[in-house]
């Protein structure tokens, strides 16, 4: 694989995104090459054409054996806000770093804007603009100053329009007041947005943004979710993981959660709360009488704790277990229907608990 073009501002003081592969390497090509058939790990969408990520069967082993990534089928539409979600050590961040040409995979393959890796790939990426594990500046420049270091290790920007660009990114992200403050000077909320103007600097089709609030306090997190909004208001496709609920229930239109390296859901939100089968509950004085009729309608997983009664809903229709009800005699309270909530969703899926705070 050639060098990519610098994507963004991480992992040095000079601020210069290293395309070499990491200590930790795939196992030789000889090897890969007789990994199995790949097995569907997600929800595919239809056409590569429409899709900013797409991969097939991508696999990242490590020497010692570990499996980071285990065979993913990503399928990230063009224009949308994608949550890449899972626990701590799922495989985000390595999947991150195959799709940006920072480590090799082991097996398998990928596009991003429709092009593979090697020549193609190094025509778009200028269209990318990535932040993976936060930014990393000199702390004796200004924000303008590490602005403009990260604008001249771009071999393909106009110096002559550089000026402008970085006022124009700057104000994108709400530091233009800060400009002049040194890096040391900056707030954790502050370095990360000057993180995404570093990405922001030419226009982007799409960004990648590896924990973008990790660390920061919920005015820092709020900051940067109303900066990714605009950013895909833009019309930018945003792909962004981060192992908070929160963030994806306010800013994602679509999700793939990581488990163990696997990609074990993948496709709209909307999809995603759509999952949990229904549950039925039944606010009564007499719970032991609404439970005997729940099962004479053939309703299963029925528990009951003080005035309330649950129970999996299934085909049944709840007015009409309403009536059976009250036909019955029971005195109903009150009835609702009840669905998992995205933690409950997260926890089936996974089997581990995920931060839920913002």
């Amino acid at each position: 694989m050639t060098r990519p073009h610098p994507l963004a501002w991480a992992d040095g003081p000079a601020g210069q995104l290293s395309a070499q592969p990491t200590e930790a390497q795939s196992v030789p090509a000889a090897q890969a090459d007789q990994e199995p058939a790949s097995q569907p790990s997600g929800r595919q969408e239809p056409g590569e054409t429409d899709l900013a990520i797409a991969s097939r069967a991508l696999v990242m082993r490590f020497r010692g054996g570990q499996v980071a990534v285990d065979h993913i089928d990503l399928s990230v539409p063009r224009g949308s806000v994608y949550g890449f979600l899972g626990p701590n050590g799922s495989g985000k961040t390595t999947t991150i770093r195959l799709l940006l040409g920072l480590m090799y995979p082991t097996f398998g393959s990928f596009r991003l804007l429709g092009a593979e890796p090697g020549p193609g790939l190094d025509a778009v990426l200028p269209r990318v603009g990535a932040l993976v594990e936060g930014p990393a500046f000199y702390p004796f420049l200004s924000g303008r100053g590490n602005l403009a270091r990260c604008d001249a290790a771009d071999r393909t920007a106009d110096i002559d329009t550089a000026p402008a660009r970085i006022d124009h990114t700057l104000d994108q992200v709400g530091l233009r007041a800060a400009a002049d403050k040194r890096y040391r000077a900056y707030s954790l909320g502050m370095k990360q947005r000057l993180g995404i103007a570093a990405a922001l600097l030419r226009p982007r089709d799409l960004m990648i943004l590896d924990e973008p609030t990790n660390g920061l306090d919920p005015q820092g997190t709020r900051e940067i979710r109303s900066l990714i909004k605009q950013i895909a208001t833009d019309g930018t496709t945003v792909f962004v993981s981060s192992h908070l609920l929160a963030e994806v229930e306010q800013i994602c239109s679509h999700v793939g959660v990581m488990s163990t390296g696997r990609l074990v859901f993948q496709g709209p939100l909307t999809e995603l709360r759509s999952r949990g089968e229904p549950r039925i509950l039944v606010r009564t004085t007499e719970p032991a009488q609404a439970t005997e009729v729940l099962a004479t309608l053939g309703l299963v997983e029925i528990a009951t704790a003080n005035a309330e009664v649950t129970a999996r809903l299934g085909e049944h229709a709840p007015e009409k277990v309403n009536a059976e009800l009250v036909h019955a005699g029971v005195p109903v309270a009150g009835l609702e229907t009840i669905r998992p909530s995205l933690e409950d969703l997260f926890v089936e899926l996974t089997g581990e608990g995920f931060n839920v705070n913002g």
